[in-house]
C-alpha cells in the first residue's frame, strides 16, 4: 500500500469538499450587499447559519491531516503563507461571531452586516491569495523554506484572489436559487447567469497563466500525446458551462448548483493533475515529505473511523434543513 498516495488522496478529497460546501456559504457572504432590506438578508443568512459552521470541519482536516502525514510539507507551506492563512482565520472569526450576534442585535445589527461581509470576502480572497501562492511554488534548501515572506504576493495570486470571490459568489447564488424562491430567487438567477461568464473568463486565463510558471505544466497540457490524455477536461468544462446556462435560462433550481459544483471539481483535477506528485511544488514530492510508515498507518486507521462519521452528520444536517427559506422562520 501506498501509504504517502493515499493519504494525499485524504487530503485531497477533505480540501475539496470544503472549498464545496464552504465556498457556497461563503458565496452567500459575498453576496449579501446584494440583499434588499433586512428580510431578504435574514432569508440569505438564514439559509446557510445551520450548517456552515459544519462545513468548515473539512478545513480542519485538511489542515490537520497535513501536519501529521506531511510535516516537511507543512513546515515548508506555512512560513511561505502565514500572512494570508492569518488573515483567512481572522475574517472567519469575524464572519463566526457575526452569525451569532446580528440575529440579537438591534442598534448595532448593521456592524454585523458589514462583519459577515467583510469575513466572506477576506477570508475567500485570502484563500485565492495561498492557491496562487502554492501554484507559484516554494523557494526551498536543505528542505525548509527559504523564500520571503512575502512570496505570495504577486499579480497572479491577486488574480487568483479575484477569480475564487467571482467562483464563491456563482455557488452562493446557484445555493440561494435553490433555498429561496419569489423576487430573490429571481434576481439570484440573473446575477448567477453573469457570475457563470466570469468564472469560466477566469478558468481559461487561470489555465493558460499556470503553465506559463512551469514549463512542465505545459508540457503535460499541450505536449504530445500526454495532452490528448486530458483533453477531455476543456471540454467537459466548455459542455458544463453551457449546460450550467441553459439550466440558468430554463429556471431550473437545483442543476445549476451541481454544474457550478461541477465546475470546482474539474478545475481541482486539472490543478491536481498539473502539480502531481509535488506536495510542495515545484521540488518536493509526496514521498519526500510523507511521515514515517508506522505513523501514516496509525493515521489512517483514525481516518477511516472519522471521516464516515463526518459525511454521516453533514448529509443528515443538509438532510433535516432541506427545503425553502421563507422570512416567517429563522435562525435563533
Amino acid at each position: 500500500m501506498d501509504l504517502p498516495l493515499l493519504w494525499a488522496a485524504i487530503i485531497a478529497f477533505a480540501v475539496f469538499m470544503y472549498v464545496l460546501l464552504d465556498g457556497f456559504d461563503l458565496g452567500v457572504g459575498i453576496l449579501f450587499p446584494t440583499a434588499r432590506g433586512d428580510t431578504e438578508r435574514d432569508i440569505m443568512m438564514n439559509s446557510v447559519a445551520p450548517i456552515w459552521d459544519g462545513n468548515e470541519t473539512w478545513l480542519v482536516l485538511g489542515g490537520g491531516g497535513l501536519f501529521a502525514a506531511f510535516p516537511v510539507a507543512y513546515a515548508i507551506i506555512m512560513p511561505a503563507l502565514y500572512f494570508p492563512l492569518l488573515i483567512m482565520l481572522i475574517a472567519l472569526i469575524f464572519r463566526g461571531v457575526a452569525f451569532e450576534f446580528r440575529f440579537k442585535a438591534k442598534a448595532s445589527r448593521y456592524l454585523w452586516d458589514r462583519a459577515f461581509i467583510f469575513g466572506s470576502v477576506a477570508a475567500t480572497f485570502s484563500q485565492g491569495l495561498v492557491l496562487g501562492g502554492f501554484l507559484q511554488g516554494f523557494h526551498v534548501r536543505g528542505g525548509r523554506f527559504a523564500g520571503g515572506m512575502f512570496d505570495w504576493f504577486s499579480l497572479f495570486g491577486v488574480f487568483v484572489g479575484v477569480a475564487l470571490v467571482c467562483g464563491y459568489a456563482l455557488l452562493g447564488a446557484t445555493w440561494l436559487i435553490i433555498k429561496t424562491e419569489g423576487e430573490l430567487q429571481r434576481r439570484m438567477y440573473g446575477l448567477a447567469r453573469r457570475l457563470l461568464w466570469g468564472v469560466a473568463g477566469f478558468i481559461v486565463v487561470v489555465s493558460l497563466w499556470t503553465p506559463w510558471y512551469y514549463p512542465a505544466v505545459a508540457d503535460r497540457w499541450f505536449g504530445w500525446p500526454e495532452g490528448l490524455y486530458v483533453a477531455w477536461v476543456p471540454v467537459t468544462t466548455a459542455l458544463v458551462v453551457f449546460g450550467a446556462y441553459r439550466a440558468l435560462l430554463r429556471r431550473r433550481e437545483v442543476l445549476p448548483f451541481v454544474l457550478s459544483l461541477g465546475l470546482f471539481l474539474l478545475g481541482y483535477l486539472g490543478l491536481a493533475y498539473s502539480l502531481f506528485p509535488y506536495v510542495a511544488p515545484p521540488s518536493v514530492t509526496l514521498w519526500q515529505a510523507a511521515s514515517t510508515a508506522n505513523a501514516l498507518m496509525f493515521l489512517l486507521v483514525g481516518a477511516l473511523i472519522m471521516m464516515p462519521i463526518i459525511l454521516f452528520y453533514s448529509g443528515y444536517s443538509y438532510f433535516v434543513f432541506r427545503g425553502k427559506v421563507r422570512s416567517d422562520v429563522g435562525y435563533h
